[in-house]
């Protein structure tokens, strides 16, 4: 090899090696200069959430929420994923209570009978927004119901909301409320509930449309007859532009709206409750004997008398 190349090559590696150096020294003098302190208790709070990243909390993932909550910019039981047992131990670290928090719950607002009524065969994406933005809002009859094509299962990261018969079904059991699925149903179906009686009541259906056009269109859809507004003892329904709503505030979980639905639309802990049988009435007095006839009494009177004349 040339000596003069070798030289020159050496001479490049060196200058290389050196410059390296050199900047590898102004960076680390610069992130020690311009580091920014972190409160050692947000990496505390970041090491005890459950790292879903779901955004349930209102924050871009587990370390945004961490910082928040450690700069006091949120509460300390705003974790979905990790419920009561992480805001406790959140709030030990940052010495506050975490307060009682009621357990939230995503609610598929349609049974999914619409489905056997359509006006065309959707043939495209297997996605409930692609087929939303065609004519009528997709190939359903109800304009209302859902399209049964699984986006919010897959936005879900709890794989808590399936799609079974043509419609989203919620499992109780994994759904941390993160809001994925609200978030991603072109619809409007799902919505966040609050769970916090002994039995979850629910109205599984989003139909504004009139009695007569929903009997139509769908097989146990709201029809707006009021039945169970008028039997909640606690005027927890009121009807909200033809269909029944309920406020979880005063639900108590009685179930009492369901027994009287005609639809069988109202469920009760995620199940159409069988109606109550009615209790017999009640047998009805037996009718006193009637009184003799005077004409009667007279003939054993004057047949009385006879006797004792002979």
């Amino acid at each position: 090899m040339n000596p003069e190349l070798l030289r020159a090559a050496i001479i490049a590696v060196v200058v290389l090696a050196a410059l390296g150096a050199i900047f590898g020294l102004v960076l680390a003098f610069a992130a020690k200069a311009f580091a920014v302190e972190k409160d050692p208790r947000e990496e505390a709070i970041a090491g005890i959430l459950p790292g879903a990243n779901c955004g349930g909390c209102g924050f871009p993932g587990c370390g945004g929420y961490a910082a928040a909550v450690a700069a006091g910019k949120a509460p300390v039981n705003a974790c979905a994923a990790g419920g009561a047992a992480v805001a406790d131990k959140i709030g030990e670290i940052m010495g506050v209570s975490a307060g009682a928090s009621v357990k939230m719950l995503a609610q598929v607002h349609c049974t999914g009978c619409g489905q056997n009524t359509k006006k065309y065969d959707y043939v495209g994406l297997q996605d409930c927004v692609a087929a939303s933005i065609l004519p009528g809002g997709g190939d359903l009859g109800c304009g209302f119901g859902c399209l049964g094509l699984g986006s919010c299962e897959k936005a879900c990261p709890f794989d808590a909301i399936h799609v079974v018969d043509g419609v989203a079904k919620v499992d109780e059991e994994k759904c941390k409320s993160c809001g994925k699925c609200v978030d991603t149903c072109p619809k409007h179906l799902i919505s966040l509930v609050p769970y916090k009686t002994k039995r979850h009541v629910a109205i599984t259906c989003s139909s504004h449309d009139k009695g007569p056009d929903v009997r139509k269109l769908c097989e146990n859809g709201c029809i707006g007859c009021t039945l169970c507004a008028k039997a909640c003892p606690k005027e927890a329904i009121s009807m909200v532009n033809n269909l029944a709503v309920i406020d979880y505030d005063k639900c108590i979980g009685c179930g009492i709206c369901a027994q009287k639905c005609p639809r069988k639309l109202i469920t009760v802990d995620g199940k159409v409750p069988e109606p109550k049988p009615q209790a017999p009435k009640p047998a009805a007095p037996a009718a006193a004997p009637k009184a003799e006839e005077p004409a009667k009494k007279e003939e054993v009177s004057a047949a009385a008398s006879g006797e004792q004349n002979v």
